[in-house]
Parts: structure tokens; C-alpha cells; sequence
């Protein structure tokens, strides 16, 4: 039975009491009003008797951005009704309902739809996955090359965004195995059927792959970040060793000087303590660490 489908971009409270079925919780025309949450939003899927509400989030990686825009689209389904909430979200596009479009074009049953949009979603983590491993990548190619406090921050971002991630993907994952196990639905399987549940089940699948992907790119991450503390480490030694060096070129010299300034005329009147010969020793004494500083290749 093909369903009847409403699609709300940011309504008023009139234009969902409007669109809603009867009986509608308030709670539920609360979560349906409330401004879009972004990445704090948890996905849920839960029954209520006559109808199923749906909360869920899209996600649109932004490279340009170094971040992930989160797009709500909340759904409110009964056997012969679908309504879509999308929310804009900031600074992003709302989710494009181009595959419920395609799908209801051609007379496709509620829970096809909602199958639609549930695919689409879980997709769009896979998308995540590919936009996280390029950061990835290009931060480990230029972990030498850029100033520390910019790797750092890439990485804190980075980090944040698979956090989140891993945490939407997870809440997911949870609702829509509730569909897989046959533990929602609405009366004798009228929204679900054994079909449906078959295509979730692919679904179930996608979101399980993007958590697995999410936990690599994690571990990824992880090295990337060892990395990049071995390389300050290498650092410091390399300014320490320079720092020796230095303080040994200019001890030996420092000792001639402070032997040469003793004042002692009977003892230091003879020709070999004159300033020439002092400033010779500075000289073949400096050259000589140079040079075995350089064979031992700490220069």
C-alpha cells in the first residue's frame, strides 16, 4: 500500500499540528519543534502506540571547515502516513529528501520510506569515514612541517569529531536493531514487514561497517598522535644536543681566559703566556671540538 508523505522544513508549531496525525503526544510535538541540536541530538527510534517517532542524524562532512555538519530530520510514521521534520542546522544545508522522493514517486509503502531514510543516513557515516581518513593523512604527511600548536589543534578537532561520531553511529546502530529483532512496530507488522526488515537488516549492517571504520580511523588517529610526540621529542634532543655543544665551545675557551688572567708576574712574564698565544689556544682548542663533534655526528 503505497503511504501519503508530508516533508516540514523548519515548521511552526501550526504547520505540525497541521501535519501530524491525531493523537500525537505534546512530548512529541515538543522534540519535533525544538531548534536542531546538532551533534548533541541522540538518535532514537520508539513506538508509541499508534504511530513510531524517529530522531535522527545526517552527517555532511565540511573539509574546508575542518568539521562535520549534523543534519536533524525527525519522522513521525503510521501505516498509511510519513511525516519528515528536517531542521537546519547551522551554518549547513538541511538533509536532502531526494531518496524519499524517489521512493514515493513510484507509490512506496511507509515502511520502505522510512527504510529510505534510514539507509541514506547510515550511508552518510560512511562518507565521515572517507572525509576522516584524508584529515588523517594529510596531517601525518605535514606532522614535520607544521608549527606544533597547529597540529595539536588538528588533532583536538579531529579527535572531537570521531568522538561524536562513534557516539551518533552507536545510537543508531541501537534503534534500528530494534526493527532487525522485531521489537518495533506498530500492530500485526503493518509498518515492518518481513521485507522491510530485510533491506534494515542491510542497513543494521552499514552502521555496524561505519562503527568498525570509526574505531580505525580512532586508532589512526591514536598513532598519528604518537607521532607527532616522538617528533617534539626528537626536538628537544636535537635543541638540547645543540645547547651542549654550545656550552662545550665556549667552556675550554672560558678556561684558557680565567688561567691567563691569574696575576702572577714572576711566573707569567715569559713569552708563551702573551695574548697571541693564549688566543692560538682558543682557536686550536675550538677547531678540535668542532672537528670531533662533526665525526661523531652531533653536529
Amino acid at each position: 500500500m503505497s503511504a501519503r508523505w508530508i516533508d516540514l522544513l523548519d515548521p511552526t508549531r501550526e504547520e505540525l499540528l497541521a501535519a501530524l496525525p491525531t493523537g500525537v503526544d505534546p512530548d512529541v510535538v515538543e522534540t519535533l519543534a525544538a531548534a536542531p541540536g546538532g551533534e548533541h541530538t541522540r538518535p532514537l527510534l520508539e513506538s508509541h502506540g499508534a504511530y513510531v517517532l524517529g530522531v535522527f542524524l545526517g552527517a555532511q562532512p565540511a573539509p574546508e571547515d575542518d568539521r562535520i555538519v549534523y543534519r536533524e530530520v525527525d519522522v513521525v510514521a503510521t501505516p498509511g502516513l510519513v511525516v519528515t521534520v528536517r531542521k537546519t542546522p547551522e551554518k549547513g544545508a538541511p538533509w536532502h529528501p531526494e531518496p524519499l522522493e524517489t521512493a514515493a514517486a513510484r507509490g512506496a509503502s511507509v515502511g520502505e520510506l522510512l527504510f529510505r531514510l534510514l539507509d541514506d543516513v547510515a550511508a552518510s557515516f560512511l562518507d565521515v569515514v572517507v572525509a576522516v581518513d584524508a584529515e588523517i593523512d594529510e596531517l601525518e604527511d605535514h606532522i614535520e612541517d607544521w608549527p606544533s600548536p597547529m597540529v595539536r589543534r588538528r588533532l583536538g578537532g579531529l579527535r572531537h569529531d570521531l568522538l561524536h561520531a562513534r557516539r551518533t553511529v552507536g545510537a543508531m546502530r541501537g534503534a534500528v536493531r530494534r526493527i532487525v529483532d522485531k521489537r518495533l512496530d506498530i500492530g500485526d507488522e503493518r509498518l515492518f514487514p518481513e521485507s522491510v526488515e530485510r533491506m534494515i537488516a542491510d542497513t543494521y549492517e552499514t552502521l555496524v561497517r561505519a562503527g568498525e571504520e570509526l574505531e580505525v580511523a580512532r586508532d589512526l588517529l591514536a598513532s598519528a598522535r604518537d607521532y607527532h610526540q616522538s617528533v617534539i621529542t626528537e626536538r628537544q634532543n636535537d635543541i638540547s644536543k645543540t645547547l651542549t655543544v654550545i656550552a662545550s665551545l665556549v667552556l675550554v675557551p672560558t678556561l684558557i681566559v680565567g688561567f691567563y688572567g691569574q696575576n702572577f708576574d714572576e711566573v707569567f712574564g715569559k713569552g708563551y703566556w702573551t695574548l697571541g698565544v693564549s688566543t692560538g689556544l682558543i682557536v686550536a682548542s675550538t677547531i678540535v671540538q668542532l672537528a670531533l663533534f662533526r665525526w661523531r655526528r652531533w653536529i
